[in-house]
């Protein structure tokens, strides 16, 4: 019995009926056919359910394999003493419905990055399925402050939190605009085994600020724990407010969650980037606690200036191009109309040398080398084989006709004063973006209508008005009649054109 029950650790789950009748026939086998008399099933049942006590053999899957491969020797802890000294990353799919870019419903990943000092969550980000180009844009944000963005309020900025603003500022300058998130540089990544994690395209991107990378052990996701109970906490504190929420699983769902104001990709992005700045980095951390006063929980905005008191802050030395070189890569041929990237088209007047010409990169067939963000459809990055020169940025031609969360933003570059932040600013801001995330995008009041009604409506539209710019015709007034002139004027003779006949000889007279 504990050799079918050792059996069934990493099977789907089957009933205890099942675990007796394989007791059965590991008996018969063993017994090279002799016949044995077995108990009673009910002694049976009584043995089984002694045997399996906490190994939830005939429960959750996901349980027992945990409990099955979990560590054997009491739980150690890793001393994490500075920010970026431990951080860890992984991936898990969210519980909520969003609408995609083409239009469909479907779940999500958030792959998200936690500083073991702090647990500040130093970038989080949202995929329909994660790769290792998000992995390294994941990376290449977590060195890069979080701008302010137009619609939050200035209790967000870092010049109103409990940051050390002002010394940084000195420092870095570009944190003058930045949100109350810290710009922590890693110095070790534990992930797990997972394809984007352990790929090339996250390791060149790791080794290029000279991070290393540790794989913890296969089955041991205890060794990353804070990244699991932060991607945890999210759906309990974030997720579950949204319309299109599933559940953690099937019994937890509701019914026609596709019928709710659903969020697209890239707005739910912004309303989590706003969370983490609002909610998580001032949220109270249970493991955050002074050793000294373990009533005292810290915040881990908190416990990053306490830190940066103790070990002191180096500015990350990321220029604009080195940025653009942890993003990922893709190969494209210069047009006259510019690039195109997923029915995206970029240009720039910088391109002109090199529209329809050949990059020089005989491996690639000619095609140029085209860096991009996929949080970001703004604007793009063509490398300047020829010249040498860098980087040349195109944009997107219809970024001014659709609002891109991630655009171009308008900064006031007025200094303001720096007040100090107030809890209950920070409060009444969660419970707003909560509210807003939970009511979903505006909706049109009129009737959902056919694609094709909507072509043809937007055609009469443009028609319309067209026509309306041009000045109204003034009907001319109707001369005064003359006294003088008949009654009854008889028009002219009408004389009726031919009809155009084109085998007729031209040059022929009538």
């Amino acid at each position: 019995m504990r050799q079918a029950i050792g059996e069934a650790v990493d099977n789907s789950t089957r009933t205890g009926t099942f675990l007796l009748w394989r007791t059965g026939e590991i008996l018969k086998s063993t017994e090279e056919g002799r016949q044995v008399q077995l108990p009673s099933r009910a002694t049976l049942y009584r043995l089984l359910d002694k045997l399996t006590t906490g190994t939830h053999t005939t429960g959750s899957a996901v349980t027992r394999r945990s409990r099955a491969h979990g560590a054997t020797a009491p739980f150690g802890e890793l001393s994490a003493f500075a920010p970026g000294e431990v951080m860890q990353i992984d991936s898990t799919p969210l519980d909520v419905l969003v609408r995609l870019d083409d239009g469909v419903v479907g779940k999500v990943e958030l792959t998200g990055m936690i500083d073991v000092a702090t647990r500040t969550v130093t970038a989080a980000v949202l995929r329909p399925t994660t790769k290792s180009v998000d992995a390294s844009v994941l990376l290449a944000r977590t060195v890069t402050p979080e701008l302010m963005r137009p619609g939050w309020v200035d209790a967000l900025r870092m010049s109103r939190s409990v940051l050390p603003h002002r010394r940084l500022l000195t420092l870095d300058e570009r944190l003058e605009h930045a949100a109350a998130r810290p710009v922590i540089v890693p110095e070790m990544i534990v992930c797990d085994h997972g394809k984007a994690f352990i790929s090339r395209n996250f390791l060149s991107a790791c080794r290029f600020p000279e991070i290393d990378v540790q794989p913890a052990h296969k089955g041991s996701p205890f060794e990353k724990g804070h990244i699991e109970k932060m991607l945890a906490s999210v759906g309990t504190l974030f997720t579950q407010f949204l319309p299109g929420y599933t559940g953690r699983n099937t019994d937890r769902r509701g019914r026609h969650l596709d019928k709710e104001p659903l969020w697209s990709l890239l707005e739910l992005q912004e309303l989590l980037d706003e969370w983490i700045v609002a909610k998580w980095q001032n949220r109270a951390h249970d493991g955050l606690r002074d050793p000294a006063v373990p009533g005292r929980a810290f915040t881990p905005n908190e416990k990053y200036a306490a830190l940066v008191e103790a070990c002191g802050y180096v500015p990350v030395a990321l220029s604009s191009e080195d940025y653009v070189e942890l993003l990922p890569a893709a190969w494209r041929a210069v047009n006259d109309y510019g690039i195109r990237i997923k029915r995206r088209t970029y240009d720039s007047p910088e391109l002109a040398g090199l529209r329809r010409q050949h990059s020089g990169i005989a491996a690639k067939k000619g095609l140029w080398e085209v860096h991009l963000d996929p949080y970001d459809v703004s604007r793009i990055w063509v490398r300047d084989h020829h010249a040498g020169t860098g980087w040349i940025e195109a944009t997107w031609k219809h970024l001014h006709r659709v609002p891109v969360p991630f655009g171009e933003l308008a900064w006031d570059h007025a200094r303001q004063g720096l007040p100090e932040t107030t809890e209950a600013e920070i409060a009444e801001t969660v419970a707003s973006l909560l509210a807003r995330a939970h009511a979903g995008p505006e909706q049109s009041a009129k009737p959902k209508r056919p694609a094709r009604d909507r072509c043809v409506a937007a055609r009469t539209r443009a028609s319309s008005s067209s026509t309306s710019a041009r000045p109204k015709a003034v009907a001319p007034a109707e001369p005064a009649a003359d006294q003088n002139s008949p009654a009854d004027e008889t028009l002219a003779e009408v004389i009726p054109l031919d009809l155009f006949d084109p085998l007729e000889d031209p040059w022929r007279r009538r």
